[in-house]
């Protein structure tokens, strides 16, 4: 299934791989167009963030299943 419009950020080099990959796909690069797409990773984001800090996965359980179980009691 070939998708009717491709919409990115206004990176140049997205036009020139898109030209190269899929040269019927009308592209449209515009600030605003793809927020939807961003904003869906945001949580994904936040998460990645929050995991810099911590030199381990099981010490951001640790803190995290406590962390959450105050947070659920303050907001």
């Amino acid at each position: 299934m070939v998708p009717k419009r491709i919409i990115t950020d206004k990176l140049p080099s997205y036009g020139a791989a898109r030209r190269k990959v899929m040269p019927r796909v009308e592209h449209r690069s515009h600030k605003g167009l793809n927020n939807r797409a961003e904003n869906s990773h945001l949580s994904l984001r936040k998460r990645e963030r929050m995991m810099q800090g911590f030199r381990s996965v099981e010490g951001l359980q640790r803190f995290t299943s406590v962390f959450s179980a105050a947070r659920n009691l303050f907001v």
